[in-house]
């Protein structure tokens, strides 16, 4: 059987290091299998956050090699193990403890968002009628486990730490999918251009590209909320239409 080393993050919030571990693997193992059997052999008190190790909860997100990745949807296999694997906690949230992040800033952010507010029925029976390209349109955005690794990858967050100014991508997925209902009725675009800081997303797609649900994060969701800021506030017909009207 085969050996392999893991370069692991140690530590608390007020600090901590890297400790290399061995251990045997086998074909088809992934990284959380790994860390399981280093935590139980070597390491009791190894703290590490998992549920499903099916790639459905998003609790065991972690930086493997200095990427954002799902321990649990990680295999070996894809990963050179000529050398130690690094695995260390995200970057853009708070350390708790060795590979565990507190990641309760994103429920409190979701709670700023206009919670999602139909329209009247169109039957009475209470029932409404839409398109079914409506429909598929909003489907994708459903798709979402909340591992946030987008939110982890974002330089806005995880370098320029600006998370009381931008809700992150995991929110504009959030906030694409109520203001892309059709029968939705709030307008949230005041607060995507202040309050949520769609304006700091330079739409590098570094979002996308980590996503385990393979959701298009930058076309379809902030680059549409982007235009849609556009539209409301830097319009010069808009602007134009609305001095005529003396509305401005």
């Amino acid at each position: 059987m085969a050996t392999a080393t893991f370069r692991i993050w140690r530590g608390s919030p007020q600090g901590g290091r890297f400790e290399d571990y061995s251990t045997e693997i086998s074909e088809g193992m992934v990284v959380l299998d790994a860390i399981h059997d280093i935590q139980a052999r070597q390491a009791n008190d190894l703290a590490v956050r998992w549920n499903c190790k099916a790639g459905r909860c998003g609790s065991c997100s972690a930086e493997i090699d200095g990427q954002p990745r799902l321990m649990c949807m990680t295999r070996l296999s894809t990963l050179p193990l000529d050398r130690p694997v690094t695995v260390e906690p995200m970057r853009a949230f708070p350390v708790v403890k060795d590979l565990v992040t507190d990641v309760s800033w994103n429920f409190r952010v979701k709670k700023q968002i206009k919670a999602f507010n139909p329209r009247p029925p169109d039957a009475q029976d209470g029932s409404w009628r839409m398109l079914q390209e409506e429909v598929d349109r909003v489907q994708e955005f459903r798709k979402c486990i909340e591992c946030f690794l987008c939110q982890d990858v974002c330089h806005v967050l995880r370098e320029h730490h600006l998370h009381e100014q931008f809700v992150g991508p995991r929110f504009f997925v959030h906030i694409a999918g109520l203001e892309m209902h059709p029968l939705d009725t709030e307008d949230r675009v005041p607060e995507l251009r202040q309050a949520h800081g769609v304006g700091y997303c330079n739409i590098t797609k570094c979002c996308t590209k980590v996503c385990p649900e393979s959701i298009r994060i930058t076309d379809n969701a902030i680059i549409p909320l982007k235009e849609r800021v556009v539209d409301e506030f830097y319009d010069p017909l808009k602007k134009l239409f609305a001095k005529l009207w003396g509305l401005v």
